[in-house]
């Protein structure tokens, strides 16, 4: 049987105004700036205005450790929020924007896919309001006020050696992980060894996505430590005098984008950090503000429980006192076959043997839920055509064990229809009492957090640091960022550092290689085992199949 692809189905969709979508919320056609026909920002100092009006519910999306084989987990936050609007609640959704790298990569958009997609997907996947071009214009405006000081006589006594700002660009491209610039004499500057991050990584794009308001953005932004001098005191762009234009450049960005689902659910979409090399949310103000104009919001965190979840609570709810209400942990049955030891090509085979091997995975994802963030949870199955009853029985009969609920999500084929019955158990949850709870305190040390992390959450035995991490541990704590929340950049493939080690591993550690300030975001960052802040394409990327006709329709994007 031939399926529509994702940019087929959307296309055949026709869109509503985003003034009428907007309006059924509530928002006024006076606080959006109109992006073409479905696209809009809508004006962030609405935030004030609605301080009386009470919260709605916030329901976090996550999932089981992520494999090649897809979990499907924006499409069951996009089709959750359909299914709520079907029985007739109101719901909106906030979700992260795509970066280009993954999109011409090999990981493909993040609209959503099937019947539950965001739209225009085309837009959203690709330049959409262009706010990750301001956040890279914004990182590397720094970089280069950052040189050109150096050239223009180094007044702050940058040592050029301990630099740690890198330039972006929104591009796979390993290229540029590691360059030397400024050669070729004294009027190109000073020569250095200098990197390139993807825009995703850019402390920048953290910031925006934590920041409360335009006052806090350019707190924040004065605020990010670019390199330290000879003497070893951190320099900031503060001292650069970088923070007015680096606003200016982000006075448009910081306002939320507004468009819709296939069935015209409003949906907020804004910010895009990476959840294994940055914590992966959207931004505070797009949940904030869908928290005052729904009853019922939906987001989701990046990959799994263990990484994307553990930083929505532990850095994205404590700064911004946000406190989800329930939590739908998505898995599929091709899922915990391959954590059960199936290779991807005999996924379409029946194994429940695999299955109930690779449900370890699950396991340890709701007991993070539950017992480490003491929240609320319901199983989302995202159902796929080779699913067979008997592995479906497995994953039941395993949640009930522990007293979780398990529901057939059918969003990808059948849109808002196909998610009622989650909704409604959704619509239950939300109303349990929950205790809320970090996974450790701020006043821990930073080798505490570290450790609490990777024993409460991750399974394993503890951290082990590298010389170099041991002696950026000590500075860090020196400086004064010892009670900074932590930023794990690890591989999402498995709860440990290393991606090979798939189910639940045990009596494992973690080795942290470097350790970062991110001074302006309000966290520090762990970098372990060999995560990448640039990645590289792979050996066929998406690029070669996506296409445009004589009409200027695309085709191939997914």
């Amino acid at each position: 049987m031939a399926y529509l692809t994702d940019i087929e189905i959307a296309n055949q969709v026709e869109m509503e105004p985003i003034e009428e979508v907007a309006k059924r919320v509530g928002i006024d056609k006076d606080n959006l700036s109109l992006y073409g026909k479905y696209k809009a920002k809508v004006d962030v100092n609405q935030l004030t205005a609605l301080k009386e009006h009470k919260d709605g519910k916030l329901i976090l999306v996550t999932a089981i450790t992520p494999t090649p084989a897809g979990e499907g987990k924006t499409t069951t936050s996009v089709g959750l929020a359909d299914a709520l609007s079907y029985i007739g609640k109101n719901a909106m959704i906030a979700l992260r924007e795509p970066s280009l790298g993954p999109v011409f990569g090999v990981k493909g958009g993040a609209a959503g896919g099937g019947y539950a997609q965001v739209v225009p997907m085309e837009d959203i996947n690709l330049h959409f309001t262009g706010d990750f071009h301001a956040i890279g214009a914004a990182n590397n405006l720094l970089a280069a006020l950052l040189d050109n000081h150096i050239h223009h006589g180094n007044t702050l006594g940058i040592d050029s050696r301990r630099i740690t700002w890198k330039r972006v660009v929104d591009m796979n491209d390993r290229q540029l992980r590691h360059i030397v610039n400024g050669l070729q004499g004294k009027v190109n500057g000073v020569p250095r060894e200098d990197g390139y991050d993807i825009t995703v990584a850019s402390e920048i794009m953290a910031i925006l996505c934590l920041a409360s308001g335009i006052t806090d953005l350019k707190d924040r932004l004065r605020k990010i430590i670019v390199g330290y001098s000879y003497s070893g005191e951190p320099i900031t762009a503060g001292d650069l005098k970088a923070e007015g234009a680096l606003t200016a450049l982000l006075k448009d960005a910081i306002h939320p984008n507004l468009v819709q689902t296939l069935e015209h659910t409003p949906a907020f979409i804004h910010g895009g950090p990476f959840a294994n090399i940055a914590h992966g949310c959207n931004s505070v103000l797009a949940t904030k503000l869908a928290m005052k104009y729904a009853d019922y919001t939906v987001t989701e965190a990046g990959f799994g429980a263990d990484l994307g979840a553990e930083k929505f609570i532990d850095i994205k709810c404590r700064m911004a006192n946000l406190k989800p209400d329930a939590v739908v942990l998505v898995a599929t049955v091709r899922a915990l076959k391959m954590h059960g030891g199936v290779a991807k090509a005999e996924l379409g085979t029946e194994n429940v043997a695999a299955v109930l091997s690779g449900l370890t995975n699950l396991d340890k994802h709701l007991d993070n839920i539950q017992n480490v963030y003491g929240l609320p949870v319901v199983v989302a199955i995202n159902k796929f055509p080779t699913d067979t009853q008997e592995e479906l029985d497995a994953v039941h009969k395993a949640c009930q064990t522990r007293g979780v609920d398990v529901v057939l999500s059918d969003v990808w084929g059948a849109g808002g229809k196909g998610g009622i019955e989650l909704a409604h158990k959704v619509v239950e949850l939300v109303e349990k009492p929950n205790n809320f709870s970090f996974v450790y305190d701020l006043e821990d040390s930073i080798e505490e957090k570290l450790n609490k992390i990777v024993q409460k959450v991750y399974g394993g035995k503890g951290v082990e640091l590298t010389p170099a991490a041991k002696k950026e541990l000590q500075e860090l704590e020196k400086l004064g960022f010892g009670e900074y929340p932590i930023c794990m950049a690890k591989t999402q493939y498995s709860f440990s550092d290393d991606a090979t080690l798939l189910g639940a591993p045990k009596d494992f550690t973690v080795t942290i290689r470097n350790l970062k300030v991110s001074a302006g975001a309000g966290f520090i960052v762990a970098l372990t085992g060999a995560v990448m802040t640039m990645p590289g394409l792979p050996k066929s990327p998406a690029a070669e199949r996506i296409d445009v006709d004589e009409k200027g329709n695309i085709t191939g994007l997914f």
